[in-house]
């Protein structure tokens, strides 16, 4: 049994300090009187004794033989009182045993101690110093032949004599009778549920006990055996409360294990404590958490263990039933064998009726440690099921969470996708194509020309490119270029001191400055007078500006978006616009499609705008009629989503009831009849666009044959259809038409 048989406790009697009784010391007739030196004195009437508990055996050498019946019984039981009271209040081993070996003293005198250790199946004898450590060869005695281990075992209480009549155990009698014992009692240590060892007097004289002293050591080895049952309780009650406070404050199940692998190991007294678990990812049990300092290091954390390793815990695991193998066998767990253990016992943790893995205790003693503490052990085995199935549940709630997360992104990238950073609404191939395009450049810091009719939605494009970009967190400023006067348009872009000009009566902060580490977004670039351009230029390329009225030099981090409805290329070849301006914007063009070549989403806009308003205004319309949707799809909107948003909030506004009523009379038709707009004579604008090319085409190959192919002079085909030869050769390159001076 383990628990308190690791360490002993040795107390030795100075027999010099004893008052003298009777007559004057003599030789004891034992081995040693021969030598003076080693010579044990004591009174002649003096007797030995013997006390092993457990793992504890005392011998003494004491009490006066002449005197035994002179010691009134009283002074013995009281002694037991006093003995009984201090043992409930000394719940500590080593102060248990100094306080027995003080109580003791007075009754039954000792000079030396024999610890018998079940756990590491090890007897060890201490003698005091009147004996010579060479003639004390009683350590080597097998622990099956000791009283002390027979009593263990069977329970049973003995009284006998140290002579050549007592056969049973012949190496034991033979070995104390060469140092002069003579007689010996012995009583096991046990209670109504636990053994905890055994309890032998020793003594150099023959019939040393009498029957009242056998009754009154009997009465000493009961409450011993409550002290240590009582201590070992508490230290039990201790651990698992120790494991339910780990479990509740540890998320960490590698960690929490390892400790509880080491608590339960010293408790239980073994020499090594396991937990394997299932590992989903290969199919097989592994070793989670071990602990065992003495070990080779065969087994290890982190080894699979398969039936070819450990046939018995796999058992356990299997079965759901506890395994213990009171003598290992390298067949069935070759792992254990080989590390050194001789006994195992795998107890199954249980939850909810599912077996999460196996608690392994591992002994290098012939018989599992754990015996008879069964019911002790499932406490622990439970214990640790739940902080495992708790680990296994924040495991998964963890994992949930993340994939939870990833599901959010995931969600939020579709959404972006299907309705285009925040309010571009539509889903159209053409609305797509500009949207990839968008989410391509976004992240550089690249300039970024928008071009696109008015009210296509160019600045929620610029805007939707800032939020995408690493200036996110950083202003988006915004001008209109057309909105500006002329003459206040330089002071908006790069700002001016005090007094700069007439009215100037503070300094003012440009655009370009406030947009330090953030975007600026210049609308209808192409307003931007010829005079301010170069500025503007420097601005791009330099990163550096001045106020104006100042002549410090100011430098700035600004993306540039502009956007324009005009057709810069044709303002460069007119010389209305810079072209190393030009140039310098048109790092990235984007084109806006207008909603006439996205008809597809002109139902989403219209129900988008018809929510919106009905919001604002507090109205409740419910259905939009398919001839108004039809109408809505055909019509070309000139004005774009600009238009089509007007149209729709003026229809909220008339609609008074739960259907919207659009004023049809009231669209443009382009010069089409109404008749068109239901469908007479109505052409695609695909259709239209490509017969102006034809004819486009068929005009310019005419003058290259009247020509001979020569564009540009003033007997040209550039001349002859009134335009600049660059404007000649940029339509040529966009119809496909090559110059060939054959051209027929």
């Amino acid at each position: 049994m383990s628990g308190w048989t690791s360490k002993f406790y040795c107390h030795y009697l100075d027999l010099s300090t004893l008052p003298a009784i009777g007559q004057e010391p003599v030789s004891c007739g034992c081995p040693h009187s021969a030598n003076p030196g080693r010579r044990r004195l004591h009174p002649t009437a003096w007797v030995g004794a013997t006390i092993v508990y457990g793992g504890i055996m005392l011998l003494t050498v004491a009490r006066k033989k002449d005197a035994r019946s002179a010691q009134p019984f009283a002074s013995q039981y009281e002694s037991l009182i006093r003995l009984a009271d201090a043992i409930r209040s000394h719940r500590d081993q080593k102060d248990l045993f100094q306080l027995l070996a003080h109580e003791l003293r007075q009754v039954v005198p000792f000079d030396a101690m024999c610890q018998v250790d079940h756990a590491g199946n090890k007897v060890n004898w201490h003698f005091s110093e009147a004996y010579d450590s060479e003639d004390c060869r009683v350590s080597d005695i097998p622990k099956e032949e000791t009283v002390a281990w027979w009593v263990h075992r069977t329970q049973r209480s003995v009284v006998l004599q140290v002579n050549d009549q007592e056969t049973r155990f012949s190496t034991t009698i033979e070995a104390l009778k060469k140092l002069g014992l003579r007689s010996l009692c012995a009583f096991p240590l046990s209670t109504a549920h636990s053994r905890l060892g055994s309890l032998v007097f020793s003594s150099q004289f023959a019939d040393a006990y009498s029957p009242e002293e056998v009754r009154f050591l009997s009465l000493v080895a009961g409450q011993i055996a409550l002290a240590m049952d009582d201590a070992l309780a508490q230290e039990r009650l201790n651990l698992l409360l120790d494991l339910t406070n780990r479990v509740v404050s540890k998320l960490d199940l590698r960690e929490l294990l390892r400790e509880v692998c080491a608590s339960i190991r010293r408790v239980m007294q073994c020499d090594g404590v396991g937990v394997t678990l299932p590992d989903p990812d290969a199919g097989q049990l592994r070793l989670y958490a071990f602990d065992h300092p003495v070990g080779k290091g065969i087994v290890h954390e982190g080894l699979t263990v398969s039936v070819t390793e450990s046939a018995t815990l796999v058992e356990a695991f299997r079965t759901g039933q506890a395994v213990c193998v009171a003598q290992v066998e390298s067949t069935s767990d070759p792992l254990a064998a080989a590390e050194g253990v001789k006994s195992l016992c795998h107890l199954p943790l249980i939850s909810r009726e599912r077996v999460l893995g196996v608690l392994t205790f591992g002994n290098s003693g012939e018989n599992p440690s754990i015996e008879g503490d069964g019911p002790f052990l499932a406490q622990v085995a439970n214990q640790i099921a739940l902080a495992v199935e708790n680990a296994i549940t924040y495991g998964e709630i963890a994992s949930l969470k993340d994939k939870l997360a990833q599901e959010i992104i995931y969600l939020q990238d579709e959404i972006r996708t299907e309705l285009k950073f925040e309010d571009i609404v539509g889903n159209s191939d053409a609305l797509r194509r500009v949207l990839a395009q968008l989410e391509t450049v976004a992240p550089t810091d690249s300039t970024v020309l928008i071009y696109g009719e008015t009210g296509t939605g160019k600045e929620l494009i610029a805007r939707a490119i800032h939020n995408l970009s690493s200036r996110t967190s950083n202003a988006f400023v915004k001008l209109n270029c057309a909105a500006i006067p002329t003459g206040l348009l330089e002071s908006e872009l790069f700002g001016h001191e005090k007094g700069a000009f007439t009215g100037a009566i503070a300094q003012r902060v440009g655009r370009f400055e406030l947009a330090n580490h953030g975007t600026v977004f210049l609308d209808e670039v192409g307003e931007i007078p010829l005079e301010l351009q170069p500025k503007l230029l420097r601005v791009l390329q330099e990163r550096e500006f001045e106020r104006l009225g100042s002549t410090r030099t100011l430098r700035t981090d600004a993306r540039l978006i502009a956007a324009t409805n005009c057709d810069l290329a044709t303002m460069v070849e007119d010389q209305k616009f810079r072209s190393d301006l030009y140039y310098r914007l048109n790092v990235f063009p984007l084109r806006v499609p207008p909603l006439r070549e996205r008809r597809e989403d002109i139902p989403v806009l219209v129900r988008h705008f018809v929510q919106e308003f009905s919001r604002r205004m507090n109205r409740s319309i419910e259905t939009i009629p398919s001839e108004t949707m039809s109408t809505l799809v055909r019509y070309d909107w000139p004005g774009n989503i600009r238009e089509l948003q007007n149209v729709i909030e003026r229809a909220v506004i008339l609609s008074s009831g739960p259907v919207l009523k659009v004023p049809l009379d009231d669209l443009r038709t382009g010069g089409r009849s109404a008749e068109a707009l239901n469908g007479g004579g109505f052409e695609d604008a695909g259709k239209m666009r490509t017969v102006l090319e034809d004819a486009e085409r068929k005009q310019i190959l005419a003058a290259l044959n009247q020509t001979g192919g020569v564009v540009a002079g003033p007997k040209g085909a550039a001349a002859r259809l009134g335009m600049k030869r660059s404007t000649l050769q940029a339509h040529m390159q966009r119809l496909g038409i090559r110059v060939s001076r054959t051209t027929n």
